[in-house]
């Protein structure tokens, strides 16, 4: 059992890693507010229990939002937890995915946990407590062929939790981003995935065996779901808890490869980032 019975706000909890989160939460003996855009789903998906409540809630609608966060302040007091981690998955070209599809991306994976953060954190402040757990990807740090909208989405999530966190924690409120790598959720579903049309010929051949790599990837992940859930419920308990918590062996690899990328592109060319301030003798005011 918790040191401290919490109430948790969880997004995306009618499906996927949402409802692992969920029951763990339930679990652990935690109040938790389970929403989704389909609320007949999350209740189907976690069943009855004294301690969850479900809400309707569409991550891109502000309305939606500060209804779903009201009616979990009214039946539970407060708010010490939440989960951003509803989400999609427009995979294709740039120059093949439409505006359309990069708007709704962005709209959904970016846009969507701002509205819900924007509605919780008052209730955060008043209290001088909270977390604010955010599911990003390692595509939040580490771009990727056949992710530009992906990647544009999640490295957003990064720099805005980043920025969010000095602003917010003198308020006693803590924040995570969560960077997954492979795990076996339902984000490459037909229902969650939506590809690009494959529109220019120079990108036929790759667009093929991107399309081929991504629905032979579902289903066969190699991180479990449910343990990263549980992790999410440890991560909440603890005193300091992350700003970043890297998830699954994967995203660790990944992450060193891309600091050591880094390291090397920094190092290459220091002489002349370093060269590029005022000289001393312009800098100095005329006489």
């Amino acid at each position: 059992m918790p040191t401290e019975k919490k109430t948790w706000i969880i997004t995306g909890a009618g499906r996927g890693l949402g409802v692992d989160i969920a029951k763990a939460a339930l679990a652990a003996g935690h109040n938790v507010v389970a929403t989704g855009r389909n609320p007949d789903a999350v209740a189907e998906a976690l069943g009855g229990a004294e301690n969850l409540l479900v809400a309707k809630l569409d991550v891109t609608s502000s309305d939606d939002a500060t209804a779903a966060v009201k009616a979990g302040v009214d039946r539970f007091g407060g708010v010490d937890v939440l989960v951003n981690n509803a989400a999609s998955f427009y995979a294709g070209f740039f120059e093949e995915l439409t505006p359309e599809q990069m708007d709704r991306q962005i709209t959904t994976t970016l846009i969507g946990p701002m509205n819900v953060t924007r509605a919780v954190l008052p209730i955060m402040r008043e209290q001088r407590s909270g977390h604010v757990v955010t599911i990003s990807s390692s595509a939040g740090f580490a771009g990727f062929e056949y992710g530009t909208a992906y990647a544009a989405s999640k490295f957003g999530v990064d720099g805005w939790m980043e920025s969010l966190a000095p602003e917010i924690e003198p308020f006693g409120i803590h924040t995570t981003v969560v960077n997954p790598g492979f795990f076996r959720t339902e984000l490459l579903t037909k229902e969650s995935t939506n590809y690009a049309p494959a529109t220019i010929e120079d990108y036929a051949e790759r667009n093929a065996a991107q399309r081929e790599f991504w629905e032979g990837m579902n289903g066969k992940q190699g991180g479990d779901p449910a343990k990263l859930a549980q992790a999410l419920v440890t991560i909440t308990e603890l005193e300091q808890p992350p700003f970043r918590f890297i998830a699954g062996a994967d995203a660790i690899a990944q992450a060193e490869e891309k600091l050591a990328e880094r390291r090397q592109q920094i190092d290459a060319h220091r002489e002349l980032s370093s060269s590029l301030a005022f000289d001393d003798a312009d800098a100095a005011p005329e006489a």
